[in-house]
């Protein structure tokens, strides 16, 4: 039976297209049924407040880099969403006297406008907010020099190189967007081969870091955390590292505070991933091939999928 056209974009594959059958089973979990969907290789962990929330997201960082020598670096790539974990990571270090020089850092994504990467001096910049929020916040005694960063430009071959030196990715950080994406791997736009169905997860899964287009969810989420709600601020294309990179990370760590994605959305990824059923419309859900994925909930940022009339 042919897949129906996206509620949010005809010309695009998103969740709208799932069969309803999926999106109603997803929508009736409650908090303790989304706990229950661990299972080997993916775990479901809660937080009571945003501060335990935050603070596990830092050290993160912290228990990674910790394990960096000179001999075996080890680095982190980290999210723009969320960003308040980033202060916390630098503090972290400073008050523990962490030597954190061996370490490494690769940035996920940063926006594409006119042919190359955003400059640093544009507002919505990821390696601003990245260098703004942690990197020049951490002791010059301490941290890692700027070859040991590692953010997306235009030409991606040597961000894409970096990932075969030699230096263990301990563990991706994401966020998730209302079009279920981590980092810009939104959803294929429907055309050409992939007209009548998605790509198949084992094609999406060849892709690497990249420039890409992005879908029109993307743009209106990026504007309503980001922008203000001034979506025109926002650039519609942007450069993400790829499910190549992501499956070379030891560890996938997705963060969900409820201020990026919905309570439909922060159910149906964790619902898909945990019985196995990757589908490339919903990007997020390809972590199901993954060894080791952990969700984080921040408990009273779930809501509800009940209808509330506002």
């Amino acid at each position: 039976m042919p897949r129906r056209f996206s509620a949010i974009s005809p010309d695009w594959w998103d969740y709208t297209t799932l069969d309803p059958e999926l999106v109603e089973a997803a929508a009736r979990l409650t908090p303790r049924d989304l706990e229950r969907l661990s299972r080997p290789g993916f775990r479901v962990v809660m937080y009571d407040t945003l501060e335990e929330f935050y603070l596990a997201e830092a050290l993160e960082y912290i228990e990674a880099w910790r394990s960096s020598t000179d001999d075996n670096p080890v680095g982190v790539c980290g999210p723009i969403g969320p960003t308040e974990q980033l202060p916390l990571v630098a503090r972290l270090v400073n008050a523990l006297g962490l030597d954190i020089r061996s370490a490494h850092f690769w940035g996920m994504d940063e926006w594409y406008i006119d042919g190359r990467e955003a400059p640093v001096t544009h507002p919505l910049s990821f390696e601003r907010a990245d260098r703004e929020l942690c990197f020049n916040r951490i002791d010059r005694r301490l941290r890692m020099p700027d070859a040991h960063l590692h953010f997306p430009k235009a030409d991606t071959a040597p961000y894409c190189r970096s990932w075969s030196t030699g230096v263990r990715c301990a563990v991706m950080q994401g966020g998730q967007g209302d079009v279920k994406h981590w980092a810009f791997n939104d959803p294929p736009r429907r055309t050409g081969k992939h007209r009548e169905a998605p790509p198949a997860p084992a094609e999406y899964r060849r892709l690497a870091t990249r420039v890409v287009q992005l879908h029109p969810l993307t743009i209106a989420q990026n504007a309503r955390t980001s922008g203000g709600g001034n979506i025109s601020l926002v650039p519609t294309m942007a450069i993400s590292v790829g499910p190549i990179e992501t499956w070379l990370a030891e560890k996938v760590s997705i963060w969900q505070a409820g201020t990026h994605d919905n309570p439909f959305g922060q159910r149906l990824t964790a619902y898909m991933i945990s019985k196995r059923m990757p589908d490339s419309a919903v990007p997020m859900s390809l972590l199901a091939d993954h060894p080791n994925v952990q969700f984080n909930y921040y408990r009273s940022g779930l809501g509800t999928c009940a209808v509330e009339m506002h």
